[in-house]
């Protein structure tokens, strides 16, 4: 099927076309023609939309999909409805799964089971056996099945020694160890961000120092192995000053920062909404402008949806037991864009496509002729409200529905396959 983007304003750096309202043809899976205005051909498919924007294909590099062990939760063919609505045309998905992604079977698992889905699917394998953080997964024979980077998702590797081991073995097939940053000892039974807020509530707080102090032990395991390492998950104004700091010294430190902790502040959990309830937990009005400043800065590197399904057992129950997380494929897009301050468009876009590519070691996309088309539409000017029919995830756990946001995405176009959101 050939398909024709008509008038759309390309979003792409990389591109000649960066800036331009164009037309783009695609035959075949591939852009064969950019130009002004191409005439409508037989048997070819029109796309348009007043104000209709495109870039290369979103990559979201943090994304629990569940699948296997809860799919109750969320299984691979909803993870992936829910990506390709929300703009992504390839997710890395996390090792959270059970059993864990820790051998090269799991990781052929996701690859064998979405290889024709019009999102590519990257699995991230575990650092640690079963993610305990006591022994080291078979890390060599998962990259070469397949596995994209390494992390224990949630659960910080608290042996120094370990990670060490794992930055340094790594190094000898160029894999990426990626790290969550939360010194447990200090952050334990941790409800919330700790501050005013949790004071008023009553809710034993989860302290800024608590990652911070991880960050700046992992900055120094990183700078003693001479290994990269990417820093997930950041929070917190003291950890943007790290990684800052650590850059400039020339280490081999990469960051990634969630949609929610870019926009939203801890005040939201005066009113006990459990969905709100999120690790790492919403912080202060000065977290967020520092994480903005660190996007835009180039600090953070790249920004991350953290979709985390539960199900209503999970969140329906008293605050305290409440199990952290929100689903966050369809809404991050505009999350971000409708809170995004000074950012420009062109510093979230990098921040989904070009920068997450360039440090997961993936091949490089772009909109230009010649190139096959994985492509990403959106209006970043439409205001909509976001209602449980956008909901392709298997769960519900977000505090959105019902909230107006401004920026909508159209549709994504990746492997010779179209999806168009209604």
């Amino acid at each position: 099927m050939n398909i024709l983007i008509k008038q759309a304003r390309i979003i792409d750096p990389t591109s000649a076309f960066n800036g331009k309202t164009v037309d783009v043809l695609i035959e075949g899976g591939v852009i064969t023609s950019i130009k002004s205005k191409i005439s409508t051909e037989k048997n070819v498919r029109t796309i348009e939309a007043e104000n209709l924007h495109l870039s290369p294909g979103w990559l979201d590099m943090q994304v629990n999909l569940c699948d296997p062990g809860f799919e109750h939760k969320e299984d691979l063919e909803t993870g992936i409805r829910a990506a390709a609505a929300g703009g992504f045309t390839a997710i890395a998905v996390t090792s959270a799964t059970n059993p864990p992604i820790h051998s090269k079977a799991q990781v052929q698992y996701i690859k064998n089971n979405t290889k024709d889905e019009i999102v590519d699917v990257y699995p991230v394998g575990a650092t640690t056996h079963n993610r305990e953080g006591k022994e080291l997964s078979e890390m060599y024979d998962m990259q070469q099945a397949g596995a994209i980077a390494f992390s224990d998702d949630k659960n910080t590797i608290g042996n120094a020694g370990i990670l060490m081991r794992a930055l340094l073995y790594s190094k000898n097939f160029n894999g990426l160890v990626m790290a969550h940053c939360d010194d447990k000892s200090i952050s334990q039974d941790g409800q919330m961000n700790e501050g005013i807020t949790s004071t008023m509530l009553g809710l034993k707080g989860i302290p800024a120092l608590a990652e911070e102090l991880m960050i700046s032990r992992n900055i120094s395991l990183a700078q003693y192995t001479d290994a990269p390492i990417h820093i997930m998950n950041v929070s917190t104004e003291g950890s943007v000053e790290l990684i800052r700091d650590a850059k400039a010294k020339g280490l081999k430190i990469t960051a990634s920062v969630n949609a929610y902790n870019l926009s939203l502040e801890d005040g939201l959990l005066s009113g006990f909404d459990s969905n709100y309830k999120l690790n790492p937990p919403l912080r202060t009005k000065p977290d967020i402008e520092a994480l903005r400043k660190g996007l835009m800065d180039g600090t953070i590197d790249a920004i991350t949806s953290d979709h985390r399904p539960q199900d209503i057992e999970s969140k329906d129950v008293e605050f305290d037991h409440a199990s952290n997380g929100m689903i966050g494929l369809e809404t991050a897009f505009a999350l971000i864009n409708s809170n995004r301050s000074k950012m420009r468009h062109e510093t979230i876009i990098a921040a989904l496509t070009s920068k997450p590519r360039a440090l997961l070691n993936l091949k490089s996309i772009s909109i230009k002729e010649g190139e096959a088309a994985n492509i990403t539409l959106f209006d970043p000017d439409k205001e909509w409200i976001f209602e449980k029919k956008h909901i392709h995830s298997k769960s519900a756990n977000t505090p959105f529905i019902g909230t107006k946001f401004k920026g909508k995405v159209i549709g994504v176009i990746n492997k010779k396959q179209v999806v168009l959101n209604k």
